[in-house]
């Protein structure tokens, strides 16, 4: 498995930069760590190595006594979101280390980002699979409907996997090799070209190269 190292974030919204040629870049704002490491896993223990990192405070009385333990090693509280990254060396990083933005990541990297896709609900085959429709007078009696789905005399059946009708939305997309705008150590955030996956406020996961 690749062994790519990453951050958790929260998607804050979108907006524009200008480049210096006066052009405007649409660009998404990301609120990027800092994780904690809560735990170092090795090939000699778990069979592989890795770290676990936490993101998102969460106060003490909200957490139960296995989470608590959990994370009483830290001695940073507890967290919201607990996410592993595979690592080459575990050994370089300690339990309770915070990782900020400006440690994994500058202007200009190229990275990918992974979000739930906004839920839409139930959806029909127009909206869901981009299906055209039937003719809009008024006599045509076929709009929005998917048509027939399947024969009578053979297979008798409706094939596996035919498009239809059904619950679209919320299924996890990773945008692959985006470019880094900005980065405001300062604050925590990352500004990355174009859009990502998620709505605002939606976690999203972050990925090195």
């Amino acid at each position: 498995m690749p062994k790519k190292l990453g951050l958790l974030g929260k998607k804050i919204g979108m907006t524009r930069i200008y480049s210096e040629d006066g052009s405007a870049v649409a660009v998404t704002v990301i609120e990027t760590g800092p994780c904690v490491v809560l735990q170092k896993k090795t090939v000699a223990k778990e069979g592989y190595d890795a770290i676990q990192v936490g993101f998102g405070s969460k106060k003490d009385s909200r957490l139960n006594k296995p989470d608590a333990g959990h994370v009483k090693a830290s001695g940073k509280g507890g967290f919201y979101h607990i996410k592993e990254f595979r690592v080459a060396d575990p050994s370089q990083y300690e339990v309770g280390q915070a990782i900020v933005v400006s440690d994994l990541f500058k202007v200009g990297d190229i990275i990918d980002v992974s979000g739930s896709v906004k839920g839409r609900g139930f959806q029909g085959v127009i909206r869901r699979h981009g299906f055209s429709g039937g003719p809009g007078g008024h006599g045509s009696m076929f709009h929005r409907a998917p048509g027939s789905i399947g024969c009578s005399a053979w297979p008798s059946r409706v094939i596996k996997g035919k498009r239809m009708p059904g619950h679209m939305g919320t299924n996890t997309v990773t945008k692959k090799s985006v470019t880094i705008m900005d980065i405001r150590p300062e604050q925590n955030v990352l500004v990355v070209k174009g859009g990502v996956p998620g709505a605002k406020q939606g976690l999203v996961h972050i990925y090195t190269k």
